[in-house]
């Protein structure tokens, strides 16, 4: 059998054993110094021998469940208000003890290497850690393991938030926790599972896209590849090498399902208010399929964990890569262009950050922005601050006359502004034959709600369609008086570069 087979028949083994060997046990996601989510009911799960009647203990609240056939067992917790310290107890063939649990609010932290970015390497490291004293806020990492076995358990646990535990958990979760904490005044439970370079569809269970006729092509390319894993292996240095490189592939972030089932599995289920998302980069090449993708994954995360349509807010693709000296095609527009869309999802929103990136590096180190504008979104839709400024200024709708186009953006805030000159950057506009030319824009309208912007080029006399910060690394500079800049769009629905790509 081949290394990898072993590795994760291994996986799957110790995950077996380690349910069969407790007679009364609980997987990871619970345990001292959790975060309980308030004023909901919580499911709390387990095995043990079958038959065996299991009580869970919390406060004045005492539930029972009898072990099932397959040895499994679970209850609902009645809603707890904020607070603590608890102590849970969990009786069955043995006691099992959970002290110092917090009630509060909690949220996923999720991703790829944006969102795994940790404390020590992002801005002001030192002084961040030096300040990361709060007893309050809880974090939890699930470990990666790749796999098309579902996992019941995962090797980690709950440490309450001090200087020494912040360093290695991820940046964008604790500071949009700290935002929350520091505004709330109530716990924060952050489950951090990001993996870096990780792609969509591992994040997708398989049955899920199998049955997608959308995703036929990546799926059968997929099934070539684990087709030609399975083959008896050729000799040679060659061979070996491709070999080694399969099986990465075979545990590792791309293949579908793979993080669903090793990382994401584990914890369906458990109570949260909702999820932060920071992934993109790895479908970028196939962003026209992260229209379908994207949203898909959302809605099916939604339906496993039995909570409704709990809030999901991801960051879009910042500034990357070489700026160009004219308009061209980008991979990396078409990808903000898919996660703007995503926002037709009821409790779904977008910080924007295409202000903030690096172009020589694609982790840029300013995380505290970028939590900041997820955090607004949460205290504005969430937890009752509607009169916060929470989204970026975003297109409606355009109108041409004499040789411009004059676009309409929605929720502009306190009204648009320019960053660093007063000139708005970042405008190209077309004609019919579709060449995109730099053009000149004026801000023409102030109001709260919406605002105009005329859009000309004295190189193009009949324009037909404009587009804003449509590039890798776009010189921009148009955003609302609070600082959230305004969305990259364009007015047309000409096919772009990704149009048709099913795979890599």
């Amino acid at each position: 059998m081949r290394t990898i087979s072993v590795l994760i028949c291994l996986t799957v083994l110790s995950s077996i054993l380690q349910t069969a060997s407790a007679h009364t046990g609980l997987p990871s996601i619970f345990g001292s110094n959790m975060v309980l989510q308030q004023k909901q009911q919580n499911k709390i799960w387990g095995w043990g021998d079958t038959g065996d009647k299991i009580t869970v203990t919390i406060g004045d609240q005492k539930k029972t469940d009898t072990v099932d056939d397959e040895g499994r067992w679970h209850v609902m917790l009645d809603p707890l208000p904020a607070g603590g310290p608890y102590r849970m107890v969990v009786s069955g063939h043995n006691k099992i003890t959970f002290d110092n649990v917090m009630v509060g609010e909690v949220w996923i932290c999720s991703g790829q290497s944006n969102m795994s970015w940790p404390v020590r390497a992002a801005d002001d490291p030192d002084l961040e850690s030096m300040t990361a004293n709060y007893p309050n806020i809880r974090l939890i990492s699930v470990p990666q393991v790749g796999t098309q076995e579902p996992q019941t358990n995962f090797n980690g646990k709950w440490s309450v938030c001090t200087p020494q535990t912040v360093n290695d958990f991820s940046a964008v979760g604790y500071f949009f926790g700290r935002r929350l904490h520091q505004t709330l005044d109530v716990p924060i439970g952050l489950i951090d599972n990001a993996w870096g370079g990780s792609a969509c569809e591992a994040w997708i269970n398989r049955d899920t896209l199998e049955s997608d006729d959308r995703f036929s092509g990546l799926m059968e390319h997929w099934k070539s590849v684990e087709e030609e894993f399975e083959k008896e292996p050729a000799e040679g240095e060659e061979a070996e090498a491709a070999k080694k490189k399969n099986g990465r592939l075979m545990t590792g972030n791309q293949r579908p399902a793979n993080i669903y089932n090793g990382v994401l599995k584990p914890t369906i289920g458990y109570g949260v208010r909702g999820a932060i998302w920071y992934q993109g980069e790895s479908n970028a090449s196939r962003a026209y399929q992260y229209r379908d993708l994207f949203p898909l994954m959302i809605e099916e995360w939604r339906k496993e964990w039995g909570q409704g349509d709990f809030p999901f807010y991801w960051v879009q693709l910042a500034d990357f890569r070489a700026e160009k000296d004219a308009p061209a095609d980008s991979d990396w527009a078409e990808l903000r262009e898919a996660q703007t869309k995503t926002m037709k999802l009821a409790n779904s929103g977008e910080a924007v950050i295409i202000d903030l990136g690096e172009a020589a590096d694609i982790h840029p180190k300013n995380k505290q922005d970028v939590a900041n504008r997820l955090a607004r979104w949460a205290l504005a839709k969430d937890y009752g601050f509607d009169k916060l400024v929470y989204r970026s200024p975003i297109y409606a709708s355009m109108k041409t006359e004499d040789g411009a186009i004059t676009v309409t953006l929605d929720h502009v805030g306190g009204g648009l502004d320019t960053f660093d000159v007063r000139q708005p950057m970042g405008f190209t506009i077309a004609g019919e034959d579709k060449v995109f030319h730099e053009a000149k824009a004026e801000i023409v309208g102030k109001g709260r709600n919406r605002t105009e912007i005329k859009v000309w080029s004295e190189d193009e006399e009949a324009p037909v369609a404009v587009r804003y910060a449509w590039a890798d690394n776009p010189v921009c500079n148009v955003q609302n008086m609070e600082g959230l800049p305004v969305t990259p769009f364009r007015t047309d629905d000409w096919e772009g570069v990704t149009a048709g790509v099913e795979h890599r």
